[in-house]
């Protein structure tokens, strides 16, 4: 290991280091957004599923596809948080691979590269995740025509 680095050179260990975390946050900002969307979703779904109970007919088949489309949104969030709590966490380990790598003065140049192609693959892949839970989302979205139409139009 090298001698203790001086205050300029600490200080650019330190900037090269920080980098990152301009992404990492980021992800966090991405996350809060997933993490909102599943706790909608999960909040509809304990709703629906007390609505079941007392349900019947043309009522109970909506009910259980309603809750079939929520079973797949939840899944495709849960899977999406997954991915974008491992993509923070391996750029957690950039950071200190950065660091440490400066601070000793030791060539890390292919360990860093790895951790930021897993890194942006990770997101890559809760980004997609993402993208199919809001795709499903949008699909089923309407409102039922019978919702749509004024006491006179139903008398006809």
């Amino acid at each position: 290991m090298n001698e203790i680095l001086n205050g300029s050179e600490m200080a650019r260990t330190i900037q090269l280091a920080i980098a990152p975390v301009f992404l990492l946050a980021g992800i966090g900002a991405f996350l809060n957004v997933i993490a909102g969307r599943l706790a909608r979703v999960v909040d509809r779904s304990r709703h629906l599923e007390e609505l079941h109970g007392n349900a019947g007919g043309d009522e109970l088949v909506r009910y259980v596809q309603e809750l079939r489309t929520l079973e797949k949104r939840m899944s495709f969030a849960a899977r999406a948080i997954y991915l974008g709590t491992a993509s923070g966490l391996a750029v957690c380990l950039l950071v200190v691979v950065l660091f440490v790598g400066e601070l000793i003065d030791f060539n890390l140049g292919d360990a860093i590269a790895v951790l930021f192609v897993v890194a942006i693959a990770l997101l890559a892949g809760a980004m997609i995740l993402f993208l199919r839970e809001t795709r499903i989302a949008v699909a089923v979205l309407h409102v039922r025509e019978e919702l749509l139409l004024l006491e006179s139009e139903l008398r006809k």
